[in-house]
Parts: C-alpha cells; sequence; structure tokens
C-alpha cells in the first residue's frame, strides 16, 4: 500500500512538472497592479505606494527598468535647476514647441499635462533622492531641457524600487499580463503567468499599464510601423502585450505609426564603440549603389537621419579617408557627440583596436582605393567614383549644391586609404498604441475613459505628431515618469470616489 501510494505521489509531481496548467494559482487584492517595472512602471509603482496605496506591480524580465536604465536624463521646463543656471525657457515655449513639431497632430491637453508637470518631478525626484549632474542638449544651440542624472537610469529606478520593496509592496518578477479582468465594464484586475506556468490573478480598483511598447513584435511592427527593419536597442521583450490588453477591452488606438528613430549605425553595435562612434558623423553618407541622398548633418537631430535613411531602405554607408579619420582620431576629435557618452570632440583613441573586429563582423571595409572601396562594399564603382568627385568639389568651393550641407562639416574624400562604416536605420523603441486623456485613462476609439484602467511611457500614444521629437532632451523619460505620476494621481481619485 504505501508503495502504491509513494508511486502515485511520484507521477503526480511528474504530472505536476511537465504540465504548467497544474500549477498552483495565486491572486493578489491591491488598490492598483502596475503591469510593467521598466521607467514608467517603476515611478508608477512608487507613486502609489508612497500615497500608502496597496499595489502590485509584474515584471515580464527577471529584473526592473527596461530601456529606462540606459537613459541618461528626463525633460523638464521651468525646473529649479534651470532657474539656477538662468534658464529661461518657459512651459508655454515648450508646449508649442512640441506641438507645432508634430503639425499639431498630437493630442494637445495631454502634452500640456506633460509639460506642466515636468518640473514638479524633477523636485520629486530629487526628494527621493536622485542626484542629477547638470542640464543638457542634443544638439550645439539646442534647448536645455535634458536633466542628466547619476548612474543613469538604473541608478533612480532602482532606488524607486527599493523604496518601494521595503514599503512592503508586492513585486512579481518573471511574471506578465495576459487579459484585463473587467465586470460591469469596468476594469478590475488583470490575469496573469510567471515562468513557472503559474496563474497569478490580482485583482485591483485601478490598473496601470506600463510594458514599453511593442518593437519586439515582428508582427506588430510589421502591420504598423512604417518602416519594421530598424536595429532594436535593448527592445527584446517589448512585445505589446500591454497594448493588445487595452485594446481587447475597448481601448482606442493611437500613434501605433510612430517609433524613436536613432542615429543610424552598424547593427547591434554599442553606441560607445569609436568604430561605430565615425558612422554618426556628418561625413559622406550613399546608398548601397554609391549615391548621396541627404544633408547629412541632419545627424544633429538623428530622428530627421532616420526618416531619411529609412526612405531609402535602411542601409548606407558612411565614407571618409584618411584625413578625416586623422581628424577623428587625433586631432580635434568627432564633430557630433554620441550622446552624453561619447562627447563632442572625443578623440577615438580605440579606433585601433577596436577595427579588426569591426572588419570581422562585416561592418567595416577598408581599401587603398575607391574602386577597391566599391569591390569590397558593393557599390557600383562609377557612380561611387562620380559621386566623390562632385561632393569633393563642392567642398573645394565651401558650398553644397546638392543638399545645402554646412561648410564646417565638408571633409573631402581624396587621401587613401578610404574607409566605409556600413550603417542601417535604428530605433529606440515603438511610442504609441493606446489611446488615453490627459488624465492617461485609457479610452476607446470616441475618447469615453474605460473606468479602472490607465496607461503610462511608451505604451501610449499621443504626445509625437509622426516623427519623434528630439528637439525637447529627455522627452521620451520625462513622458514616462510624468505620464505615471499623473495616472496614479488619476487613479487614486478614482479609487477614492468609488468607495
Amino acid at each position: 500500500m504505501k508503495t502504491s501510494f509513494k508511486l502515485a505521489a511520484a507521477a503526480a509531481a511528474v504530472m505536476f512538472a511537465m504540465n504548467p496548467a497544474l500549477a498552483a494559482d495565486q491572486t493578489y487584492e491591491s488598490d492598483i497592479v502596475v503591469i510593467g517595472a521598466g521607467a514608467s512602471g517603476s515611478a508608477a509603482a512608487w507613486a502609489a505606494a508612497e500615497k500608502g496605496l496597496k499595489v502590485v506591480t509584474l515584471e515580464k524580465s527577471a529584473m526592473v527598468g527596461g530601456t529606462g536604465k540606459f537613459s541618461e536624463g528626463i525633460f523638464a521646463v521651468e525646473s529649479q535647476m534651470q532657474k539656477d543656471w538662468n534658464y529661461g525657457l518657459t512651459k508655454d515655449q515648450a508646449f508649442t514647441t512640441i506641438m507645432n513639431y508634430g503639425h499639431w497632430r498630437g493630442n494637445a491637453k495631454m502634452v500640456r499635462a506633460f509639460v506642466n508637470r515636468s518640473s514638479d518631478t524633477i523636485d520629486w525626484m530629487i526628494k527621493n533622492g536622485v542626484k542629477f549632474e547638470k542640464l543638457f542638449s542634443n544638439y550645439p544651440n539646442g534647448l536645455y531641457t535634458w536633466h542628466i542624472y547619476e548612474g543613469r537610469g538604473a541608478g533612480w529606478i532602482n532606488n524607486f524600487i527599493e523604496k518601494y520593496k521595503n514599503a512592503g509592496q508586492t513585486l512579481l518578477l518573471n511574471t506578465w499580463g495576459q487579459k484585463l479582468i473587467t465586470e460591469n465594464g469596468k476594469v478590475v484586475g488583470v490575469e496573469a503567468t510567471n515562468k513557472n506556468g503559474d496563474k497569478i490573478t490580482i485583482r485591483s480598483k485601478a490598473t496601470i499599464i506600463a510594458t514599453g511598447g511593442f518593437f519586439d513584435n515582428k508582427e506588430m511592427r510589421e502591420k504598423y510601423l512604417r518602416f519594421a527593419n530598424s536595429d532594436g536597442l535593448a527592445q527584446t521583450g517589448k512585445t505589446g502585450d500591454g497594448i493588445q490588453m487595452a485594446w481587447a477591452v475597448g481601448g482606442g488606438k493611437e500613434g501605433t505609426e510612430v517609433q524613436a528613430s536613432y542615429r543610424p549605425g552598424p547593427r547591434g553595435v554599442s553606441t560607445t564603440n569609436h568604430v561605430s562612434a565615425t558612422a554618426k558623423q556628418p561625413h559622406l553618407w550613399l546608398t548601397p549603389k554609391g549615391e548621396r541622398f541627404c544633408n547629412e548633418q541632419i545627424m544633429l537631430e538623428w530622428p530627421f537621419a532616420g526618416n531619411a535613411l529609412e526612405r531609402i531602405g535602411g542601409t548606407m554607408y558612411v565614407v571618409y579617408d584618411q584625413n578625416t579619420l586623422d581628424h577623428m582620431e587625433k586631432d580635434s576629435g568627432i564633430d557630433l557627440g554620441v550622446g552624453v557618452m561619447v562627447p563632442v570632440s572625443t578623440k577615438l583613441v580605440n579606433f585601433e583596436k577596436e577595427w579588426d573586429a569591426a572588419v570581422k563582423a562585416g561592418w567595416a571595409f577598408k581599401a587603398d582605393t575607391l574602386d577597391g572601396l566599391a569591390k569590397i562594399t558593393g557599390m557600383d564603382p562609377a557612380k561611387l567614383k562620380k559621386q566623390v568627385e562632385t561632393y569633393n568639389a563642392s567642398c573645394a568651393i565651401r558650398h553644397d549644391e546638392e543638399f545645402a550641407k554646412d561648410p564646417k562639416y565638408m571633409r573631402e574624400v581624396k587621401t587613401g586609404p578610404f574607409y566605409a562604416i556600413k550603417s542601417v536605420a535604428s530605433s529606440l523603441g515603438t511610442l504609441g498604441g493606446i489611446k488615453a486623456n490627459e488624465r492617461f485613462e485609457v479610452v476607446t476609439q470616441e475618447e469615453d475613459p474605460i473606468p479602472g484602467l490607465y496607461a503610462a511611457g511608451n505604451d501610449v500614444g499621443g504626445v509625437y505628431g509622426d516623427s519623434y521629437d528630439l528637439l525637447m532632451a529627455g522627452s521620451t523619460v520625462g513622458f514616462a515618469v510624468n505620464s505615471a505620476r499623473i495616472a496614479v494621481d488619476s487613479a487614486e481619485e478614482y479609487i477614492k470616489a468609488a468607495k
């Protein structure tokens, strides 16, 4: 009898391990459930916990932060830091600039709410231990809205999550939402699962979606984006789960076509790589056939560069000669900075030691002649030589008759050896999907709020017109944190009104 009981128990254990459906169910009760723990989710989780609300936060991966942990700074206007630096950009000016950039295709009330909250958010972050280093702009003579923080995004996100856990709140890693729970037209929680196959049910008075977009979902990319084959930077796991859950309960669609087109460069290569940095300069940009297609100066506002590159198919070669390499490597350094990591005028001292690996990876090319460069890259030799001849003539007279490039960025391609860096369109992720209002309530296509449901960060459309706005440096993280805080405030009001 004992033997047969042991055999039955062993068989049951094997069946349990093999069949996730038999895994133990878990149920939680909360005031707010936050789906996702990137920049927006972490900010929402702590903002709610700080108010004394009971919170459960789900995170699909094994760690918090998402792409937010790589960020360098956050947008704000009329912050105390700007006032201390005697910088006078106003909220009215910032709002108008954002709306005009997007040709007023954005949600004006949402943009206004985001801008108005931004300075208070800097104060809130400082109060919670975030330290800021300086103000910065993305390009020369730009708007100094970028508040650079110490420790990059990982610093403050980990800080907020630590505060959140110390407050006795629940964080479930390796756990992702699958379906929103609705009752009588209201969202009252979410059904989730974890890597063990357990069914996790969170009953909540309010739900905040913050899953970071859909770039890692090939089907959604190809259906919604104007250019689906960009090199997605740190986009693993961003499969649009939250967006699809919102749509499934009647949420509207907005901004599905917008992505954060980033600086073109070699596919899958770190932005701190010095060989790669030479591709992010306003040198001679050529199509795979060897033809110039834009004013390379648009790298200053790299969403423009992304748009131009996407138009020609997403691949180009950045061509320069030995004299230009000497300029970047030994003389004045690079003309354009690569974010905060590789500032303007940085001398590319690691170029030589990184070169062989770049060649081996198949994106860096070098030849003694233009014919030789054409042969190893596949460009048409006649077109390449003709284009270089035309470009050099423009350099000689200091006037770009093709695309009106600033002469200070024009460098002849004359002295061998010659270099070509294969670059592709890249993206920092998608910037829309869910339609929401200025309270960050998820709304139907007719703009009726869905009770109990909120969204924040890159899941939400409405801030951008058709292209990522680089004028307001730090806007993506700024929108993530500010939308999260506003969503929490709105959810708290909803919960109180329901009592």
